[in-house]
């Protein structure tokens, strides 16, 4: 049974989550600050967290910030923060996902087995390939390893995937869209998701990410990563 950390500070919404989380199947625990949710991730990890934005003392930002350092739990944000800045701001700091309040459980359920699912098929169809080379940038879908020129590149699970996903197929343009079935599973969803977690990618592996090189943006069409 998969587990689910439940960091939020309002008791009625995190006593909801918690029994709907577990009429979903989940075997869910709750904490109400940022501190506890850490000690509790520490102590006993979970399978996935839900992260609130306005919690007491450190917020949720920096919750995910740290979550994000000791691990690469999948972490789902669930607030009533609907600003685009603020959703960009969740993902920059290593939110995987982000849904806002109110949600509806199956709606969260569906997205909790779409990272499954992801989880579970961590290594791209490329996985017959050693590695895959583009200039100083070299993929290992294999080993789960990315280096640039002959340096490892810390890359998160779903940072992975993408580039995998891309690398697959090289010089071929992939829309938001195609990216987001193929990499997250949904069938629909904010396309903001492949924007940031591109722009996080481009950070990483470009010598000058302002002016990529090899993972490029066709306007209009989505992104493609070329030799």
């Amino acid at each position: 049974m998969a587990g689910v950390l439940v960091i939020e500070d309002d008791d009625r919404i995190r006593l909801a989550l918690l029994l709907a989380l577990e009429d979903e199947g989940y075997l869910a625990r709750g904490a109400a600050t940022a501190e506890e949710g850490l000690r509790a991730q520490r102590q006993e990890a979970a399978d996935y967290v839900l992260v609130d934005l306005m919690l007491p003392g450190l917020d949720g930002f920096e919750c995910i910030r740290q979550l994000r350092r000791d691990d690469d739990v999948p972490i789902v944000v669930v607030s009533a923060r609907d600003d685009t800045h603020d959703i960009v701001a969740a993902l920059e700091a290593g939110a995987d996902d982000y849904l806002v309040k109110p949600v509806a459980i199956k709606e969260l359920s569906a997205r909790l087995r779409a990272l499954r699912r992801r989880g579970r098929t961590a290594v791209a169809p490329s996985a017959a390939v050693p590695v895959l080379a583009f200039g100083p940038l070299e993929i290992s879908p294999e080993a789960g390893e990315v280096r640039r020129a002959g340096q490892p590149v810390p890359v998160t699970r779903t940072e992975f995937r993408l580039l995998c996903e891309l690398a697959e197929h090289a010089g071929r343009v992939l829309s938001r869209q195609q990216l987001l079935s193929r990499v997250w599973g949904y069938e629909t969803g904010d396309e903001r998701l492949v924007d940031v977690h591109v722009g996080r990618l481009r950070q990483k592996i470009e010598a000058d990410p302002a002016n990529p090189r090899h993972l490029v943006t066709l306007r209009g069409l989505g992104y493609k990563l070329q030799r």
